[in-house]
C-alpha cells in the first residue's frame, strides 16, 4: 500500500513537502506514512485518493484498477 501511494506521488512529480501541505500534515509525518512507520487515517485516504483520482480500495491494493467508483453524493 504504501510503495503505490509514493509512487503515485513521483509519477505526478508531487514532493512529500507538497503532499503534507494538501494534507494539512507535517512532512515528517507524510514520510512516516509512506514509510508504513504509521497507519493512514481514513480521512487523510480520501484526501489522497481524492488527489489522484483512484479509489481507496487501489491504494490499499484490493484492486488493481486505477478508475475511481463513481460518486454516490448527490
Amino acid at each position: 500500500m504504501y510503495e503505490r501511494i509514493r509512487n503515485m506521488r513521483e509519477d505526478k512529480d508531487i514532493t512529500q513537502a507538497t503532499m503534507a501541505a494538501y494534507l494539512n500534515i507535517h512532512q515528517t509525518t507524510y514520510s512516516d506514512y509512506e514509510l508504513g512507520n504509521l497507519n493512514i487515517p481514513i480521512s487523510v485516504m480520501i484526501k489522497i485518493a481524492d488527489l489522484f483520482a483512484t479509489s481507496i480500495d487501489y491504494l490499499v491494493n484490493r484492486t488493481d484498477e486505477k478508475r475511481n467508483y463513481p460518486s454516490s453524493q448527490k
